[in-house]
């Protein structure tokens, strides 16, 4: 960077006056907090982390340091919450990231789920789920999406990020409403809280890491239970 495209002494200087303004707003959010999601707390989590790491690019670009800051789940494109103090109603969007790691695994339990639901033998549940996107049709139409996050393994699948966004709304939506676009339109400033779950933020000790897959693969007898095809 040029000399001419560093920011002043005094621009790093304010900066880290705005930091420990934030610090201020975000503990008195804190202490006057109304609940375990209240939007005050939120809106000055932001702002801080907002503030943060402003500090640090400008301090970075001056004098080549950083901060031991590091604030995860931070959105830039999420502002500050603008909604009802008292919503009426919510909306819950949640996205959940998968890979599919072992494809015969998926068309295998696929093929079981068919073929004990209409009992009418292998063949039928190979036709009916005898691709990778007719498995996943199958096994996503006859368990709850909470039950498949909690056993993916046993579908041949591999955990991605996920996210659960809830917003808030004057009122309830009319039947069928949004049902043709279901995703879009969701306004940012009516977003109550999120919750990120993703690799980025692991930290974890390798010791640690290692421990965890020794206990999976100490329980892989409850991966080999038979399939509970009924609800």
């Amino acid at each position: 960077m040029s000399d001419a495209a560093q920011p002043t002494a005094a621009e790093v200087r304010a900066a880290a006056e705005a930091v420990k303004t934030a610090l201020d707003r975000h503990l008195a959010a804190v202490e006057r907090r109304s609940g375990e999601d209240d939007p005050a707390v939120y809106e000055a989590f932001n702002q801080l982390a907002a503030a943060a790491e402003v500090y640090d690019e400008l301090l970075y670009d001056r004098y080549d340091e950083v901060t031991p800051f590091e604030i995860p789940g931070t959105e830039d494109s999420l502002p500050p919450y603008a909604g009802p103090g008292e919503p009426n109603a919510i909306s819950v969007l949640i996205r959940r990231d998968y890979a599919v790691a072992e494809p015969q695994r998926l068309l295998a339990q696929a093929q079981r789920v068919r073929a004990v639901e209409y009992d009418e033998g292998p063949a039928v549940g190979e036709e009916a789920a005898g691709t990778v996107h007719g498995a996943l049709g199958v096994l996503f139409g006859e368990f709850e999406p909470d039950e498949i996050a909690s056993r993916h393994k046993e579908f041949g699948l591999e955990e991605g990020d996920s996210t659960l966004w809830v917003t808030a709304a004057e009122d309830p939506a009319e039947p069928g409403e949004w049902l043709d676009a279901p995703f879009e339109g969701v306004d940012p400033q009516l977003v109550v809280c999120r919750f990120d779950v993703s690799a980025v933020f692991d930290d974890e000790d390798p010791e640690d890491a290692e421990a965890g897959e020794l206990e999976d693969d100490l329980d892989l007898d409850e991966d080999l239970e038979p399939l509970d095809a009924e609800r």
